[in-house]
């Protein structure tokens, strides 16, 4: 059997023993539209049949999600297959299990715990908005928001 090393580099883990880049960005997508639907991650490990700790590992990009498991996800979550893909970094692109097996990517910041609009905070306000059913009030909660927030 290779060494540990080999083993997490052959599954696109990183030198360091962490998370590919890409696991984690699918991890964040699934967290995502997860949130924004207002499933629950038990919701979603019984729609999956799968247990609540296991769709935790996956939107953490500790698991890594197969083909398969994707496809899945694309029809519970109501999604397109690249959904999971959009808005990739260049550096997590780069950072592909080849690249990674290649010894070309051995550690990677990742910012997407800096982005506002991934905090829990923020979907919670956007499912909420949309459940406004009234069009006008939703627009006043808009104009209200873009009024305290100051418009950019």
């Amino acid at each position: 059997m290779p060494p540990l090393k080999d083993r997490k580099a052959s599954r696109g883990r990183l030198a360091d023993g962490s998370a590919n880049p890409i696991d984690v960005h699918v991890g964040n997508r699934v967290r995502i539209r997860r949130t924004l639907l207002g499933l629950s991650q038990t919701e979603l490990g019984d729609a999956l049949g799968l247990t609540f700790q296991q769709v935790q590992k996956y939107e953490r990009g500790a698991n890594r999600i197969g083909a398969s498991r994707l496809y899945d996800l694309t029809r519970i979550l109501g999604v397109q297959i690249g959904f999971f893909f959009d808005e990739l970094s260049e550096s997590a692109q780069a950072a592909s299990p080849s690249e990674v097996a290649k010894g070309n990517v051995t550690a990677i910041t990742d910012d997407t715990d800096a982005d506002p609009m991934l905090t829990r905070e923020t979907m919670e306000l956007v499912r909420a908005y949309y459940r406004i059913s009234d069009p006008n009030i939703r627009q006043q909660v808009s104009t209200l928001a873009l009024a305290l927030g100051g418009r950019e």
